[in-house]
């Protein structure tokens, strides 16, 4: 009979923790998402919405610092690796909307956070499905 295989508690505990780590980061890309999409702002909205931007992005710091410290070298490789392929993913995604942006199609301002957003997603997913079947 084939034995299932379970993985093993610190790469779960691991993965879990970036989760839920990276849950209040993925919450300020929408509220800072939302607050940048009206084209017309006013001053005080344009505050908000840069204020709502920096929270994002130390908060994607403070998860990526407390994930690289929990893990293993293993882990961290994998973390590393992971995170490279959503660079790439990110700056081929900038590019395009780049592009776009200078035919007049849409605003590049639009299209950064949900881009942002999108490379964290490819990031975690790749990180949890090379954890998974590797080991």
């Amino acid at each position: 009979m084939a034995k299932l295989v379970q993985p093993d508690q610190p790469a779960r505990a691991a993965r879990r923790a970036v989760l839920i780590d990276g849950l209040p980061a993925v919450t300020l890309g929408w509220v800072a998402l939302a607050l940048g999409s009206d084209p017309d702002q006013s001053t005080t909205q344009k505050a908000w919405w840069i204020a709502a931007t920096a929270v994002f992005a130390l908060t994607l710091a403070w998860v990526l610092l407390r994930a690289f410290r929990r893990a293993d070298e293993y882990l961290r490789k994998i973390q590393l690796e992971s995170m490279a392929i959503a660079f790439a993913a990110v700056l081929v995604a900038l590019q395009v909307a780049a592009v776009l942006d200078s035919a007049d199609i849409v605003q590049l301002h639009q299209l950064t956070q949900p881009i942002l957003i999108g490379g964290m997603a490819i990031w975690h997913v790749t990180a949890d499905l090379r954890t998974r079947f590797n080991r």
